[in-house]
């Protein structure tokens, strides 16, 4: 008899957890939607605002140049971010820096905000933007852009997840990078002259590769915009596809990791200033000699030596125009994987995330047309549209982390595959890879010079 009751009771507890499993599944878990990107809503309102989208166009009668940076060096130490939770820094192996670069036509106005972080998260750009209305900057358009460096420091990204995985938030944090900001945009808007701008393209295949598919494709790269004021003063921004994770995993140092001292080796070469800011980063890896300070800094300094070396070609962005927009995406419903079927329930995945603003912003300077992406794209789309950009006469320059973060935005062929970039950090479902991807086709066909 006692035999039969401790059965009995252990079926009691055995069905009830399975009954408190099932509700809990129930409740934040349901299927991957995998119904055809092109047949949904969101696709469709996209693409309808896309052709109605609004892109002024202002001709000056030259171009004006500023630029300026701030160090944003915690005075304390703070969580790093990328990789996996490690904790503070231990050291100041870099300070960090955050750089403005401001463009006018006499008419209108665009600045470009570049972190040295791992991404410029929605609630950290907000703050900035209230900040440049409440100070009256003299502002039209404000491109955010990140070095995506994976030590760099956190305090900025607000929810459970950002506590978790990303360093937190911490107000004083973030005060601290918006008056930086500020800060960088006063001066730069003070700074600025007349300048000539010209686009540069260099090869450098050989320190890139697809870290998804051996031998895969991938966008090979520099892209530069070259000013030059009237005193012989030199700034370039550029852009490439290496992911900044040449440091080890397990460095407890805050560093800007090869973007750093790529710009440290350039400022040294050939220019006063430099803005490195990442590009179609996603399933891109750096081809880097080792992964200690010593072996990144020499990687950044092959990487310098092959924009001196490799340049195939050059042009000079004449017509002081300037047209800019900005286009909000619409997307899927969240989708956080658990498995190759299954993802959290929306209302969990915003509880934990939050806001994240997804969206492009759009400049066309001259001839060179510059998209900022909220989705970390993939080079692996570049070839295609930089042929169709230079079929309209159009330099093309794509960054990443403008202010929205909206995970990885790779081929949808990979979406099965069991690679973190493709199952965690993608995060709004199958068919991505074509949405965006036709999305910056369109915009391209749109722009015109």
């Amino acid at each position: 008899m006692k035999g039969k009751n401790i059965l009995l009771k252990t079926t009691k507890v055995l069905s009830w957890t399975f009954v408190v499993l099932l509700v809990i599944g129930l409740i934040t878990l349901t299927k991957v939607d995998r119904s055809p990107i092109q047949d949904q809503d969101f696709y469709k309102q996209t693409f309808a605002a896309l052709e109605q989208l609004d892109f002024p166009k202002t001709q000056g009668e030259s171009w004006l140049a500023g630029w300026a940076r701030t160090n944003m060096t915690p005075p304390q130490p703070v969580p790093l971010v990328g990789y996996a939770p490690r904790g503070n820094y231990e050291f100041v192996q870099d300070s960090s820096f955050v750089k403005a670069l401001t463009l006018s036509n006499g008419k209108t106005q665009v600045a470009w905000l570049n972190f040295e972080l791992l991404i410029v998260h929605p609630a950290l750009a907000n703050q900035i933007q209230e900040a440049i209305k409440s100070n009256e900057l003299p502002i039209d358009q404000v491109i955010f852009t990140a070095t995506h460096t994976h030590s760099g420091m956190g305090g900025y990204m607000p929810g459970p997840m950002g506590e978790l995985a990303f360093g937190g938030y911490d107000q004083t944090t973030v005060d601290l990078l918006v008056k930086s900001s500020l800060n960088a945009l006063k001066n730069a808007l003070a700074a600025q002259d007349t300048v000539s701008i010209t686009f540069r393209k260099s090869d450098a295949g050989n320190l890139v590769a697809n870290r998804f598919v051996k031998d895969g494709p991938k966008d090979p790269f520099v892209r530069q915009l070259i000013f030059t004021k009237k005193s012989g003063k030199k700034a370039t921004f550029l852009t490439y596809s290496a992911h900044a994770t040449a440091m080890t995993t397990k460095f407890m140092g805050l560093s800007g990791d090869y973007p750093f001292y790529l710009m440290e080796n350039l400022e040294k070469r050939a220019f006063d200033f430099a803005i490195y800011a990442a590009g179609t980063v996603g399933s891109h890896m750096p081809l880097r000699p080792g992964n200690s300070p010593e072996k990144v800094q020499q990687y950044a300094h092959e990487l310098d030596s092959t924009l001196a070396l490799k340049m195939t070609y050059f042009a000079t962005v004449k017509k002081p125009q300037i047209r800019h927009a900005s286009l909000p995406i619409s997307l899927r419903e969240p989708h956080l994987r658990i498995s190759d079927n299954l993802r959290l329930r929306p209302w969990l995945f915003n509880y934990l995330l939050g806001d994240t603003n997804p969206h492009f912003d759009i400049t066309l300077i001259g001839n060179t047309l510059m998209i900022a992406s909220s989705g970390e794209l993939s080079g692996v789309f570049y070839e295609k549209w930089d042929q169709l950009a230079q079929s309209k006469g159009l330099n093309l320059i794509v960054t990443t982390f403008n202010g929205g973060y909206i995970g990885y935005i790779t081929p949808d062929e990979l979406y099965d595959e069991h690679y973190h970039e493709v199952r965690e950090m993608n995060w709004y479902g199958p068919g991505n890879g074509k949405y965006f991807d036709e999305m910056i086709l369109r915009i391209i066909s749109k722009s015109n010079p």
